[in-house]
C-alpha cells in the first residue's frame, strides 16, 4: 500500500464530491419544477429579483448581475415582457441601450414562484431531523470556505 493509498481509508473525495454534485443538480431541478408549475422557473426568478432589488437596470447591467451573456439575457428579457413581467424601453441618454424595470405582474410572479421553491425546500430539508440538518449546514458551510479560499 502506497504512502498516499493509506492517507486515504475513508470515503474517496472525489467519489463522494460527484454524489453531491449529482444530488444539488437533483435537488435543482426539483426546486425549477415547483417553481415552474407556480407559473416562474428558477431561471427566470433570478432575475427578476435582481431587477426587484436593484431596481431599473441596463440589459448589459443585469447581465453582469446574473453572470451570464448580454445575448442570453436578451431572449430570456424578450419572452418576460411578452409575459408583461417587465418592460423594456431606450435609455434617455442612449437609445440603443435598453433599460429594464419590473412590473406589478412581474412582482405577484416573482412571490409566487419564491414562495413555490421555498415550500418545495423546505419539503425536502424538512425531511431530515435536527441534526442532520444541522450538520449539513456546517458541511456545506466548510465546502463554501473550501471552495472561495476564506477557511
Amino acid at each position: 500500500m502506497s504512502e498516499h493509498e493509506a492517507e486515504h481509508t475513508g470515503p474517496d473525495p472525489a467519489r463522494v464530491g460527484l454524489h453531491f454534485l449529482s444530488v444539488a443538480h437533483q435537488v435543482r431541478q426539483e426546486v425549477d419544477r415547483h417553481m415552474a408549475a407556480a407559473g416562474l422557473s428558477l431561471a427566470r426568478t433570478k432575475m427578476l429579483r435582481l431587477l426587484a432589488e436593484r431596481g431599473t437596470l441596463h440589459q448589459a447591467e443585469l447581465a453582469d448581475g446574473l453572470g451570464q451573456a448580454p445575448r442570453s439575457v436578451t431572449q430570456a428579457l424578450e419572452a418576460l415582457e411578452r409575459l408583461g413581467l417587465v418592460t423594456r424601453t431606450g435609455d434617455e441618454r442612449d437609445r440603443r441601450r435598453k433599460v429594464v424595470t419590473l412590473t406589478g405582474r412581474g412582482r405577484a410572479a416573482l412571490a409566487a414562484g419564491e414562495r413555490a421553491g421555498t415550500e418545495r425546500l423546505r419539503q425536502l430539508f424538512g425531511s431530515l431531523d435536527g441534526r442532520r440538518l444541522v450538520g449539513l449546514e456546517t458541511l456545506l458551510t466548510a465546502l463554501d470556505a473550501a471552495g472561495t479560499g476564506t477557511d
